[in-house]
């Protein structure tokens, strides 16, 4: 019989950003492996075709969606809980794969109900995303409750997968976990969709240009992601400026959500608004093409907790990338793309301008990163890192005579 995993998201997955692209990118892999996935989220996201979704009640939904903390999860959690435990389909589940901490603590139950093997998949610190996305403040003493929330969640999970090696490396120095309980699976990427241009692809991307009223004659940056400070949105326009003022051939375009009419409104004041066009929102399925329009892709993320997915997306697609210098930049990136240290908005420009005035420059590393992508990150590649897990944990719940033995928890020592 299939193996059966219940991916708990606590989320309107799906949306087009983040977490919700690995979550749906795994399913699609596990699916083409063999497995049947069920998803449990909120409602208000789409249903890809093909993969089951089942969603809380609707009327606890208003508005679109949501970015980061907010308290409504208060009343959605509870309710996701009971989604998870009523309304799954009737057989036995084999896997339950959590995704962020709150999607540990609902789905601990589900997993004990059914003897099934409890994975986390781990997106970065709960409390480093409230202070990074300004959802609570450092003094606020509800810091405290929420830091044991995530020790607790970070306990309860029988493996927890990273989306770095640096994310890896913190958690078991942090939390003191076990290192063979905390295993590093690099965020993937679909290089069937996401390829780079060919000359097949002129007129439509010319047209695509025309479109969006960027002038044919101009070098074009982009970015495609979530828009905030801590992912550098401030920092790019900023640079823009600087790079503006040096090379009035560029152009910028800066595609996601939310937040894009301040952002726009920022771009206008700073006196870009002939250079600097905001698309809002992106559709998932569109972003392969969106990103083949581009000459250079940027990626001033400022937070080091979390991973950098759009980073392997703009491998993929064969484009020099100008990030900033974090250890998930690093990772992904390697020796190709030009790194940055991070919050440099003049080293940020002084990149983006080293490449729009070194065309064998942009080739040579759009080339590099797209066959750096081919070897070490296409879901056909991670995924079997997390069948293996599954695997460990299946055997273990299969063999009672040989069962797992949680190892006390310890401090991990600083040279791990």
């Amino acid at each position: 019989m299939r193996r059966h995993v219940v991916k708990i998201a606590p989320t309107g997955f799906f949306a087009d950003y983040g977490c919700h692209v690995r979550i749906l990118e795994e399913a699609r892999a596990l699916q083409q492996q063999g497995y049947d996935v069920t998803v449990v989220t909120y409602p208000g996201g789409q249903d890809p075709p093909g993969l089951p979704v089942v969603r809380i009640p609707a009327w606890l939904h208003r508005g679109g969606p949501r970015v980061g903390s907010h308290w409504r999860k208060l009343m959605l959690d509870p309710a996701l809980l009971a989604t998870s435990l009523t309304r799954l389909p009737p057989r036995p589940v084999d896997i339950v794969h959590a995704h962020l901490h709150e999607g540990v603590l609902i789905g601990w139950l589900l997993a004990r109900m059914h003897g099934a093997g409890l994975v986390f998949d781990y997106q970065g610190s709960l409390t480093r995303e409230m202070l990074d996305h300004q959802f609570i403040r450092p003094a606020n003493p509800l810091i405290h409750v929420f830091s044991w929330l995530e020790k607790l969640a970070n306990r309860l999970a029988d493996r927890i997968l990273t989306s770095s090696e640096n994310a890896r490396n913190t958690l078991i120095q942090e939390s003191g976990l076990p290192s063979d309980r905390v295993v590093a699976v690099t965020d993937g990427v679909d290089l069937t969709r996401f390829r780079p241009r060919q000359p097949d692809d002129t007129d439509q991307l010319l047209n695509l240009r025309h479109r969006l009223g960027i002038p044919p004659n101009r070098l074009l940056v982009g970015y495609l992601g979530l828009l905030a400070p801590y992912q550098g949105t401030d920092d790019l326009i900023r640079a823009a400026q600087l790079v503006l003022q040096a090379n009035p051939g560029a152009h910028f375009l800066v595609m996601g959500f939310p937040n894009e009419s301040a952002y726009r409104q920022a771009a206008a004041a700073a006196g870009l608004a002939g250079h600097m066009h905001f698309t809002g929102r992106v559709p998932y399925a569109d972003a392969p093409e969106m990103l083949r329009v581009l000459d250079i892709a940027v990626a001033p993320k400022r937070s080091e907790s979390e991973g950098n997915g759009k980073v392997l997306n703009y491998m993929a697609a064969g484009l020099p990338v100008v990030a900033y210098d974090g250890p998930v930049a690093r990772e992904l990136l390697g020796s190709a793309g030009l790194r940055v240290p991070v919050g440099s908005v003049e080293g940020l420009a002084h990149g983006l301008l080293r490449y729009l005035a070194h065309p064998d420059l942009r080739t040579r590393h759009g080339h590099t990163l797209r066959r750096r992508a081919e070897r070490m990150y296409g879901w056909n590649h991670q995924i079997q890192h997390i069948t293996r897990v599954y695997d460990s944990l299946v055997a273990r719940s299969s063999s009672p005579s040989l069962p797992e033995t949680r190892s006390k928890p310890r401090r991990a020592s600083r040279a791990n």
